[in-house]
Order: structure tokens, then C-alpha cells, then sequence
């Protein structure tokens, strides 16, 4: 590959449009700038179609994709999902009463009526809701006359004193205090499971149930109660109400690259091509992913902003270079067509890292983060034609304003005369040359070294903190919303009135058909049960075990004494003939053992998992075994299993691609070197800001710094481009990298900065964890910037040595055709 260099001498004939010979270039400049108006013709057509399309796209969540569907755990799920009872996608209401308690006739009506309305919703899995109303809901006490039992609701309610008292008598006989009804008695919940697809086998849309629940949230509300739900519907339903606040922040990004650029330009004409380039990349993107079956989600809406800010990154060096030749004289064709040979190998090196950062995700087995990197490659992919190839044809058209262009040529000219660069032998800047003599001084050994070891600390530093990074959520509730959000607080709710928050793990102990009432198996479970009590945030369990403890002790007066299983099959068969269906299936050949926790964190999954692995390893038999894992914690413990397994292997895959991309492109291993080792950096202290901010790895957070990888090293390639070619051409490091700033680093400040301020507006998005991608996004941006301004040129002083001078001190006049100061590569 070819890389040219950054500075031109004076024009000549040739590069004014007269003397220019449109044969000259590669075949693909030929093919691409000898047709311009049928390229822009074309451009124009697929952005109206693309276009059209877009306004197809729809915006939605699964639960399904949210999970890592191959994982044995989701797999070991999926094979009894029918078996089990509401242990997947589901939500809680807590129904409160604010003035009083449960034990209130229009307290109860008032629930009659939400439980019916609740249990019409397309989507609920009726036969598994539980409320107080709801027939499954039963007691069963111990009289004189043996066990008797029936619904909580009594029989001829009529809401009177005396059928309340019956209930609370009913309720107080259920088990269901701390399940559905408070421990203080003031709130109920109905608990409602959800089916994946309704009857036509449509998905549910989680963004509609979520409004059909905040609907009735409002209603009832005006009726005197307090609705708290929670689940990952509403969940979702929270995450696409903020994503539509979000989308404010896209104009905001527009505005605030378009004025960073027109800042460093002052012409209107070119800062807003190079805005409507990377517009009609992200208008392509977003138009191919309905024609391709996608929807966009919460965790991908921030790729069109990524793919917009990348898309500034590439056009600002494009326009920088168009605005220099033009300085120089050239005719604005001449100079789109030196540009576009100047830049475009780099800036497609540079696009195809960015891509095959995104592409990496596609290993990883989670669908939601897969389509993240689908809909970011394709973004990617347009950015290839639109920021490379349409955006240079366009400015061959407009061209730059004659005073942006004569303002870039004093700018440089002023550098170079202060470096002392018009004098070849010198070497060195000037003591009033500014940034470029302080960034100057890191080619030079005693600053070089003091950066080396500096950055050697801070890696260091950073990889002991990053060591303490956890996988999974580190708060309680939904770490993806603010602390403060309504979804939050209501957890917060459920967790003191029930004393037991909503993440459920359920282990699957499978049997043969007809056996699940073994006492050797149920002692197996009772022994796992006993020890997951014992463990740091677990609640409570419950499970058939269990049951025929309580039901011995109920049939004995309630004398604890009797707090055990009798080794007698025959009443541990009546007993399981009588138990809720929740406990076993109808085979007989599934039972579960449910262990309600504190909280999802990701200590407490993780300490779970392992224990209970540790038993099945050691209690699993021909005909037993027990099986991880169903509910919403055991779902999320699988999805952290995944994660983790992915983390090292994507940043493994993620740089193995990129130091091959750039072994392609510079044909040396030093400058692979010198190239990736400002992005190790960045990525181990990204690592230990994670652990700063108290983040985990997870799914939301997962994809960042493979995109901050592939997108920081733009930064290296066209810095290190131009360095190489100018060492290529027998110049000393600190001349080589005076013309790599000259040329480019200007615009390597501004992109930088403009990608950073870009997303740091994320900040203040009402998501927590697109804040979050945002304030690790922008810190990547900058340290990958300040990386390729001051960590490269500190490693190349030690690892690049310039070639046997193979130009003369004054380049000649560029022949025909040729590119001014053009060089050929010496391989080093």
C-alpha cells in the first residue's frame, strides 16, 4: 500500500484543471471521477430509496434476544419452559393502598377489577397469573377434621366484616404473605407471566404491553391506589419512552459537529457537505435494516450517532486535504482527485478496522448485541461510499470558499517557517513554534522515555484496578435506568414491603416419569435447599421439599418437632398429589426448587451458580439430575456466564484484527507496534473507569470498548501514515512527524474532540447505560487521540528509524498526474 506525502510543493501545470490528465490515477479513481455526475445520480437514488425505506423502520425489544439462547442453562429453560410456571418473562404489580390495608372492600373491588382487565391483555399467560382473585390462589389449613382447604377468596364473598375476616384468615393459611400480599398487609400483587408469541405467532411487543400497563397504572391510580410494576416489559417499555427523548441528542450532535468543523473551516459549503455525507450514511444504514428483516432496539439506537460521528471523522480529512491543495492553487477537481489518492487506503484501512470491531460482536450469542454490530457494520459499509467516495466527488463540484483555502495555506505556512521546516537540515522547532514544538518534543529521547514510562505506570496502575472489573449488574433494580427512575423506586418498593425482591432462580431437578416424590430425591433437594439458605443473598427457596416439611408439622398440631419428612413413600405421594402445580409438572418428572434472592447482583448469582454446580457434581445420578436454570435471576446468571466468556475473546479477536489491518497497510512490525500499544493503553484504563463508576460487564456495556478500539485507531493510521512515508523518504522522525501534524493533526485534534463532546451529551440521557456508553466512549476518544498525538511519537522514537535519504531536499515540480509530493513506499 502507498501513502503519499502530507506537504506539496508549489503547483504546476499539471495541477491546474487544463494541464491535469483525467486518464491518470487508478483504475477506480478513473472509474469514479471520469463519471462523476452518474456516481452522485446514483448516490441520490439509493438515498431516496434507503430513505423510503427507513420510514419503515420500527423501534421494539425481545426478551428472547436479551438472552444467550445456546447457553445449557437457556437451553436446559427453553426444553421445560411449559413445565414451568412464570419463570421467565414476567411482571409484578403491587397493588397499595395508601390508606389503610388489604382488608377493604374497595380496596378488593378496585383489585377485582384491575386483575380482570389484567388478565384480558393480549400476551398474558392466563392459566399461570396469580392474584388474590384468581382461583389458583389457595389456602389449606389443618382442623379437627383433617386438612381442608379452597380458594383465598372465600366462597360468597359479599365484602362484608365477616368475609374479610375470612380472608384474612384465608390469607394469613396461604403462604402467600411476602409472595402476593405485603408483609405489612397495606399492598397485593398480581403476578403475570408472559408469552413469548401470542396465537397468530406474532412476538409480544413489549413497547405496547408496557403502555397498555401504564394506561391502567393511571386509571386505578385516580381511584385512590398505588400501582408499582415491575419486569422486563416494563422495563423495555421505560428504555424506548427515554430512547424517544434520545433522539433529541442526534440533532444536538449534528449541530455540535457541524459547528466544530466550521470553526476549523469558516466555509458553510464544505462543512455542510461533509455533514450531509455522513447523514446519508446514516440514512442508508437505517434504511437496510428493515429491508434485511431488523428492527432498531434501546442498546442500538446509539449506532446512528456513532456511524454520524464517524462519518465527521473521515469527512473533516477529507475536506482538509481538498482545502490545502486548493490553497496551494489547484483547481477544487484536481484537488478532490490528489486527496482521494492521498487518503483513501487510509481512510478505508482505518473503516474497515472500525467494522471488523463491530463484526467481532457477531460471536457473541446474544442477539441483541448481534444486531448492534449488524446495524453498525452496515453503517460502516455505507460511510465507504458515501464519506470516501461521494463525499470527495461533491467537493470536486463545490470545492472550498477562496478564503477558507488561503486561510489553511498561512496556517501552514506560518507552522512551517516557525518549525524551522523550510530548512531541511534543521530538524527542530523554533522556540515560538507552540503546540507543534511542545508535541515535537516527544521524538525526542529524554521526553520520549519519560512518556514511555509514564504510560508503562499508568498501564499498570490501570491493570490492577481493572482486575476488580465484575461481570453482571452491580446495583439492584435496572441498573439500565437512573437510580430515581419510577421503574427503580417501585423496586425499591417491592423489596421492603415483601422482604424479598423479584429475581427468582429456579434449579430443575429432572426424574423419571412417576418419580418426582422419591424421598431419596426429595432429601437431595432438601439438602440443597437448606445449604442456598445459608448463603449471602438468598431469601428464601421453596419446592415440593419443603412443602411436605410444613404439611407434616400442619398435620401435628403444628409442633415443630414434626419439621421433617417421614420415611414413608406413601405420604409423601399424598402429599405431592395435593401440592400446586408450580412445584412439579404433570409428568411427575420435573421438579423445581425456587431461591428467591435480595438482589441480581452479580456476587450473588455468581455464588449461587457455583454451589449449586458444586452439588449437581456431586449428587447427580443415572436417574437425578439437577439442572441450572430458569427464573429471571438464573436466566441473567447464564447471560453473565456468556459475557464473561465473551469479554477476553472479543478484545482478543478485536486486536488480532486490527494489528493484522495494520501489518497490511505499513508492512511493519513496529509500526503495528507503535500503532496499537496507545490502544492497549486506553483500553486498560477504560477497564479501570468501569471499576471507578462501579459498572459492570454486560450486556449494555460489552460492545463499548470493541467500538472504542476499532474507531481509536483512525487516529494512529492517518498520523502514522504520513510519519512513515516522510521516514520512508529518508527525513528525520521529528520532520516526518512536523508534516504528519501539518497535514493532519489539526483535524485529528478536532475529530477527536468532536467525537468526544459528540457523545458525551449522552450524559444526560434519561438511560443510565447509554449515559454510560457515552462517558466511556468519549474517554476513549480522547485518550486514543492524545495516544496517537503523544505515545506514538514517543514509541516511534525508539522502534521507527528514517530510510537512506531517497528524495532530494527540494521536491520537483509533480509530473503529470501524479499527486504532489508523492513518494514511493519503502517497505521497512
Amino acid at each position: 500500500m502507498t501513502f503519499t506525502s502530507a506537504v506539496s510543493p508549489a503547483v504546476s501545470p499539471a495541477t491546474s484543471l487544463a494541464g491535469f490528465d483525467p486518464r491518470s490515477g487508478s483504475l477506480v479513481e478513473r472509474a469514479l471521477f471520469n463519471h462523476r455526475g452518474l456516481v452522485v445520480l446514483l448516490c441520490l437514488l439509493v438515498t431516496v430509496l434507503l430513505g423510503w425505506q427507513a420510514t419503515r423502520l420500527q423501534l421494539g425489544a425481545s426478551f428472547e434476544k436479551t438472552i444467550p439462547t445456546h447457553h445449557p442453562y437457556i437451553q436446559n429453560y427453553l426444553a421445560h419452559q411449559g413445565d414451568l410456571s412464570g419463570l421467565g418473562n414476567a411482571v409484578r404489580i403491587a397493588v397499595a393502598n395508601p390508606s389503610g390495608d388489604i382488608y377493604d372492600a374497595a380496596y378488593l373491588e378496585t383489585l377485582r377489577q384491575l386483575s380482570d382487565e389484567v388478565f384480558l391483555i393480549p400476551g398474558v399467560s392466563r392459566l399461570q397469573m396469580k392474584s388474590l382473585w384468581t382461583p389458583s390462589t389457595r389456602w389449606v389449613g389443618v382442623t379437627e377434621d383433617g386438612l381442608e382447604g379452597g380458594p383465598v377468596i372465600p366462597d360468597g364473598y359479599d365484602g362484608g366484616p365477616r368475609s374479610l375476616e375470612r380472608l384474612r384468615a384465608n390469607i394469613a393459611r396461604s403462604g402467600e404473605i411476602g409472595q402476593l400480599v405485603a408483609l405489612d398487609g397495606r399492598s397485593s400483587v398480581l403476578f403475570v407471566p408472559l408469552q413469548a408469541r401470542d396465537a397468530q405467532g406474532r412476538a409480544l411487543d413489549h413497547a405496547a404491553f408496557a403502555q397498555r400497563l401504564e394506561a391502567l397504572r393511571e386509571r386505578y391510580e385516580s381511584r385512590g391506589v398505588r400501582l408499582h410494576i415491575t419486569g422486563f416489559a416494563k422495563i423495555v417499555g421505560d428504555l424506548i419512552d427515554g430512547v424517544r427523548a434520545v433522539l433529541g441528542f442526534f440533532a444536538l450532535a449534528v449541530c455540535i459537529a457541524a459547528g466544530m468543523v466550521y470553526g476549523y473551516t469558516r466555509c458553510v459549503r464544505s462543512t455542510l457537505l461533509v455533514v450531509l455525507a455522513s447523514l446519508v450514511a446514516v440514512v442508508w444504514q437505517l434504511g437496510l435494516l428493515p429491508a434485511l428483516g431488523y428492527t432498531l432496539d434501546p442498546y442500538s439506537i446509539l449506532v446512528p450517532f456513532l456511524v454520524f460521528a464517524i462519518g465527521m471523522s473521515h469527512g473533516a480529512q477529507k475536506m482538509n486535504g481538498i482545502m490545502q491543495d486548493m490553497g496551494r492553487g489547484m483547481h477544487r477537481l484536481v484537488a478532490a482527485r490528489f486527496t482521494f489518492r492521498r487518503l483513501f487506503l487510509a481512510g478505508l484501512t482505518a473503516l474497515l478496522a472500525d467494522a471488523v470491531g463491530f463484526a467481532v460482536l457477531l460471536l457473541i450469542d446474544i442477539q441483541v448485541i448481534r444486531e448492534l454490530a449488524v446495524a453498525a457494520s452496515l453503517g460502516v459499509g455505507a460511510l465507504i461510499f458515501t464519506n470516501l467516495i461521494l463525499l470527495p466527488i461533491l467537493l470536486s463540484y463545490a470545492g472550498v470558499s477562496p478564503a477558507a483555502a488561503r486561510r489553511s495555506l498561512r496556517a501552514e505556512a506560518a507552522a512551517r517557517a516557525a518549525s524551522g521546516d523550510l530548512s531541511e537540515n534543521s530538524g527542530r522547532f523554533k522556540p515560538d513554534a507552540g503546540l507543534w514544538a511542545v508535541l515535537d518534543r516527544f521524538t525526542q529521547r529524554r521526553w520520549a522515555l519519560g512518556t514511555v514510562l509514564v504510560s508503562a505506570l499508568l498501564g499498570a496502575g490501570g491493570w490492577v484496578m481493572s482486575t476488580q472489573l465484575k461481570i453482571g449488574d452491580l446495583d439492584p433494580g435496572a441498573p439500565e435506568l437512573r437510580a430515581d427512575s419510577r421503574y427503580n423506586r417501585d423496586v425499591a418498593f417491592m423489596n421492603a414491603a415483601y422482604g424479598a425482591g423479584s429475581d427468582v432462580l429456579a434449579v430443575m431437578v429432572k426424574t423419571p416419569d412417576g418419580q418426582c416424590s422419591q424421598l431419596s430425591t426429595l432429601n437431595r433437594i432438601d439438602a440443597l435447599e437448606w445449604q442456598l439458605r445459608q448463603l449471602p443473598g438468598v431469601d428464601s427457596t421453596q419446592s415440593l421439599a419443603l412443602l411436605n416439611r410444613r404439611v407434616l408439622t400442619g398435620l401435628n398440631e403444628g409442633n415443630p418437632k414434626w419439621y421433617e419428612f417421614l420415611p414413608n413413600q406413601d405420604m409423601l405421594n399424598t402429599v405431592t398429589a395435593g401440592a400446586p402445580r408450580g412445584l412439579y409438572n404433570d409428568g411427575c418428572n420435573l421438579l423445581v426448587l425456587s431461591v428467591f434472592l435480595r438482589d441480581h447482583k452479580a456476587d450473588t448469582l455468581a455464588g449461587v451458580v457455583r454451589h449449586v454446580e458444586a452439588f449437581a457434581a456431586a449428587n447427580d445420578t443415572a436417574d437425578v439430575e439437577f439442572q441450572l436454570a430458569a427464573g429471571s435471576a438464573g436466566i441473567e446468571a447464564a447471560t453473565n456466564i456468556v459475557v464473561h466468556q465473551s469479554w477476553t475473546r472479543m478484545l482478543v479477536l478485536v486486536y488480532a484484527a486490527v494489528v493484522l489491518l495494520c501489518l497490511v497497510t505499513f508492512r511493519s512490525w513496529r509500526a503495528v507496534v507503535v500503532a496499537v500499544l496507545p490502544l492497549l493503553l486506553t483500553s486498560v484504563l477504560a477497564e479501570a473507569l468501569m471499576v471507578a463508576l462501579g459498572l459492570g460487564v454486560k450486556v449494555a456495556t460489552l460492545p463499548v470498548i470493541a467500538l472504542g478500539v476499532g474507531i481509536g485507531v483512525d487516529y494512529a493510521l492517518y498520523i502514522l501514515s504520513v510519519t512513515l512515508t516522510e521516514l520512508r523518504a529518508g527525513r528525520s522522525l521529528s520532520q516526518a512527524y512536523h508534516r504528519a501534524l501539518l497535514f493532519t493533526g489539526k483535524v485529528v485534534m478536532l475529530t477527536g474532540l468532536t467525537l468526544a463532546v459528540g457523545v458525551a451529551t449522552w450524559v444526560f440521557s434519561p438511560i443510565k447505560f447509554q449515559a454510560d456508553m457515552g462517558l466511556l466512549l468519549a474517554f476513549m476518544f480522547l485518550w486514543n487521540m492524545l495516544g496517537a498525538l503523544v505515545l506514538l511519537p514517543a514509541l516511534a522514537h525508539f522502534l521507527l528509524k528514517p530510510a537512506a535519504r531517497s528524495v532530494p531536499a527540494v521536491a520537483p515540480p509533480p509530473a503529470a498526474g501524479r499527486a504532489p509530493g508523492a513518494t514511493a513506499a519503502v517497505p521497512q
